[in-house]
């Protein structure tokens, strides 16, 4: 093979596996954590000591196992108006944090304490939206919601 054929070949290749890293480029990328809820349908979810709410319990969902950094829920027209806005509920990490799939509104989560000492999470509002804000050593990921009303 000359080696003018030979260049024009590498040439080749090279611009065929330039084609194929911009066709699937997406393939490269780490896309975010995807959240979700759900309502709690074990018996007894969502009384917090004794005192049941008035919204239904509520589980968060995520699209990978995570290791929680803190956890917080705002309401959503706090986090539109305040610069600092209140947390119903805020938990910060205390010491490693075991990768969870999982977690329910108000439940003590493992290798997490509520930032300010005896603190317990605020009761949801039925119809009142709020927002799920996750943090782990990689980033953060939002999540809004609307707490229901439990069924009488």
């Amino acid at each position: 093979m000359s080696l003018g054929k030979l260049i024009a070949t590498f040439v080749l290749l090279l611009s065929l596996l330039g084609l194929c890293l911009y066709v699937n480029r997406g393939c490269f990328s780490k896309e975010g954590v995807q959240i979700y809820h759900r309502v709690a349908t074990r018996p007894g979810a969502g009384v917090a000591r004794g005192r049941p709410s008035a919204a239904n319990p509520l589980i968060f969902g995520f699209s990978e196992s995570l290791r929680l950094t803190a956890v917080r829920v705002f309401r959503a027209e706090d986090l539109m108006t305040n610069k600092y806005p209140t947390a119903v509920w805020e938990l910060v990490s205390a010491s490693n944090t075991i990768p969870l799939k999982l977690i329910e509104y108000g439940v003590p989560i493992r290798g997490l304490q509520p930032k300010l000492p005896e603190s317990r999470p605020e009761a949801l509002v039925p119809g009142q939206t709020y927002v799920l804000v996750v943090e782990t050593k990689d980033g953060k990921a939002e999540h809004p919601f609307t707490a229901t009303a439990r069924p009488r």
